[in-house]
């Protein structure tokens, strides 16, 4: 897995930028935020979401980690895909969005383009409490209230499988309410039955 890219910038527009690294020309997408972190600058450091489905790979490129998380958190939420997750962060800044969430402003989430009633008010509604809890942002610690080692690892393992941090969350809190001292491969297996 990439978790950053540093190189120098060959090319760069308000949507992307080519970052070349070694002799190899990597096309990434970026967000407003980014781009303008990038302005006057010959050699950076990138932070690398790298989407895969199917029929596409692409990489989404952020200056900061912070950004990254807070997109991380946004795909995260049913009908939000990574277009409109790097629409959201080229409106608003990082501590907006999350204002916007923990203030429950649905008029600014509903300013963005391709944000309606619905997704505005789904936004609100699924990442209030994980933005409280401080999910989205640099920081950003699972289960830190547990005591139990395994957590981590799992979700890790989990989130690489391709779950969804809140749908992982949510099983591994099911299985530690039913098995509390479970290992490692007993929480995996028993979590990947819930999901």
């Amino acid at each position: 897995m990439i978790d950053y890219i540093k190189g120098k910038i060959v090319e760069r527009t308000p949507t992307d930028t080519v970052l070349e690294c070694y002799g190899i020309g990597y096309k990434i997408l970026i967000s407003l935020q980014t781009y303008e972190a990038l302005n006057g600058k010959d050699e950076t450091k990138i932070y690398i979401h790298h989407y895969l489905r199917e029929d596409e790979e692409l990489y989404y490129g952020f200056a900061t980690k912070d950004e990254r998380e807070l997109f991380r958190l946004l795909i995260g939420v049913s009908g939000v895909g990574a277009a409109t997750a790097r629409m959201m962060l080229s409106s608003l800044t990082t501590d907006e969005i999350r204002n916007a969430i923990l203030s429950e402003d649905l008029n600014k989430i509903k300013s963005i383009k391709g944000i309606g009633t619905k997704s505005a008010q789904r936004l609100i509604l699924e990442l209030k409490d994980k933005v409280v809890k401080g999910e989205g942002s640099e920081s950003t610690v699972l289960f830190s209230s547990s005591s139990n080692p395994a957590v981590e690892e799992a979700t890790t393992a989990l989130v690489m499988l391709g779950f969804t941090k809140p749908n992982v969350s949510k099983a591994i809190s099911a299985v530690l309410k039913e098995t509390p001292s479970a290992s490692l491969e007993e929480l995996i297996k028993l979590s990947l039955k819930k999901l």
